[in-house]
C-alpha cells in the first residue's frame, strides 16, 4: 500500500530549506485550505450530477445530457447561475443572523472534512479523539438551520428550523450511539488507529451481527441527519415552500444547497471509515494473492470509492421511499432505534468481553 506521507513530508522539508518554521507552518495552512475548498467545491458538483442521474433512471428519464458531454458541465452551469444571482435584501429580518446562519452550515461541513482519511498518510488532522471532534463539529451544522429560520422572520421558515433541529438533535442520539458501538469494537477514538485496526478484516465483516446492526441504524440515522428524504420534513415543498431556507437566495441559497451534499459525503465517509476500514484495501485473511493486487488499489481511491457507493443508497433511499410525517419520523427514532441501539451497544460489549469476534 502506497505511503502518501513521503510527499507531504518532502513538501515539508522542500519548504523549510528556504523559510523560517513559522512561515512554513502558515504556507502549509494556506495550502491545506485552498486544497480543502478545490475538494469541497468539485465534491459537491459531482454529487448534484451524481444524484441527478440515479434520479432520473429511477423515474425512466435521462437527467442531464445537454451541457457538455454527458451533461458533465451541468452542475458547472449551475454554480455559475447561484454565484451571479442577486443576493436580495429582506426587510424586518435580524440581517446579522440571517447572514451569519449559512457559514455556520459550511463551517462544521468544512472542519468536518479535515478529520477524514482520505488515504494512508493522507490526513490533516489525527489526534485521539478525533471521532469525538467529528461529532461534535458535525452538531455545529444545526445551530445555522436553526438561525436561518428564526431570523428570517418568517412563519414557515421558522416551522421548517423546528423541524430540522428536533430531527438532528434526535437522530444525533442513533448516530452517537451507532459510533461508540465501533469505538467499543476499535478500542480507540483515533482515526488512524480505527483504520488501522482494520487492516487484517473490514470491523462490519470481524464485528458480526452488533456491527451490521450499529452499520443499519447509522445510514437510516445519517439520512435523516442530513434531512434528505424520506427525512425532508424541513423542506416539505408541499408544506413550508423551500423550510427553513425559504427566504435565502443567490450565493447564500448556494452554501445551504452545497452543504447538503458535502454532508451527505461526510456521513458517508465517516460509515467507510467505521465499518469498511477507511483507505484500507479489502483483506481476506489466508488469500496472499488476493490482498497483494488489493494493495496496488491506490489509497485514496478505495476511501472515496466506499464513501461515493455508501451515498449511492443513501440517495436510494429518497427517490424509493414517501416522506414520512413529523410523529412517524419522531417516534422511529425515539420508539425504535434508539432502544435497537442501546440493546446493541450491551451485545458488543459483550462481544469483545467474551471474545466472539474474528
Amino acid at each position: 500500500m502506497q505511503d502518501l506521507s513521503g510527499i507531504t513530508n518532502w513538501i515539508h522539508q522542500t519548504l523549510l530549506s528556504f523559510m523560517p518554521q513559522w512561515l512554513t507552518t502558515t504556507v502549509e495552512c494556506v495550502l491545506i485550505g485552498v486544497g480543502l475548498l478545490l475538494v469541497y467545491s468539485l465534491l459537491a458538483l459531482f454529487y448534484i450530477y451524481f444524484e441527478r442521474k440515479i434520479c432520473a433512471a429511477f423515474q425512466c428519464r435521462l437527467g442531464p445530457n445537454r451541457v457538455g458531454p454527458f451533461g458533465l458541465l451541468q452542475s458547472f452551469a449551475d454554480m455559475f447561475k447561484i454565484l451571479i444571482k442577486e443576493l436580495i435584501h429582506l426587510n424586518h429580518i435580524d440581517k446579522f443572523l440571517f447572514a451569519l446562519a449559512p457559514y455556520l452550515v459550511i463551517i462544521a461541513s468544512m472542519i468536518g472534512f479535515a478529520v477524514l482519511p482520505w488515504g494512508n498518510g493522507l490526513q490533516i488532522i489525527d489526534f485521539n479523539i478525533g471521532i469525538f471532534f467529528l461529532v461534535a463539529c458535525s452538531s455545529i451544522g444545526v445551530l445555522g438551520i436553526l438561525l436561518a429560520g428564526w431570523s428570517s422572520n418568517n412563519k414557515y421558515t421558522l416551522i421548517g428550523a423546528l423541524r430540522s433541529g428536533a430531527q438532528m438533535v434526535s437522530y444525533e442520539l442513533s448516530i452517537g450511539l451507532s459510533v461508540v458501538t465501533m469505538v467499543c469494537f476499535a478500542g480507540s477514538m483515533s482515526v488512524g488507529d480505527i483504520v488501522a485496526g482494520q487492516d487484517r478484516l473490514w470491523f462490519i465483516f470481524s464485528g458480526h451481527i452488533p456491527a451490521i446492526i450499529a452499520f443499519l441504524i447509522y445510514i437510516i440515522a445519517g439520512t435523516a441527519e442530513t434531512n434528505r428524504g424520506p427525512f425532508d420534513l424541513p423542506e416539505a415543498e408541499s408544506e413550508l415552500t423551500a423550510g427553513y431556507h425559504t427566504e435565502y437566495s443567490g450565493i447564500h441559497f448556494g452554501f445551504f444547497y452545497l452543504a447538503e451534499y458535502l454532508n451527505l459525503f461526510i456521513v458517508s465517509g465517516v460509515a467507510a471509515l467505521l465499518f469498511f476500514g477507511g483507505w484500507m484495501p479489502l483483506h481476506i485473511p489466508g488469500w496472499d494473492s488476493f490482498n497483494a493486487v488489493m494493495d496496488y488499489i491506490p489509497s485514496f481511491v478505495w476511501f472515496i470509492g466506499k464513501a461515493i457507493a455508501i451515498s449511492a443508497i443513501i440517495i436510494w433511499f429518497k427517490w424509493t421511499f414517501p416522506r414520512l410525517r413529523i410523529d412517524q419520523l419522531l417516534a422511529l427514532e425515539w420508539k425504535y432505534l434508539l432502544p435497537i441501539n442501546l440493546f446493541n451497544l450491551v451485545l458488543m460489549v459483550l462481544v469483545i468481553t467474551f471474545g466472539w469476534y474474528l
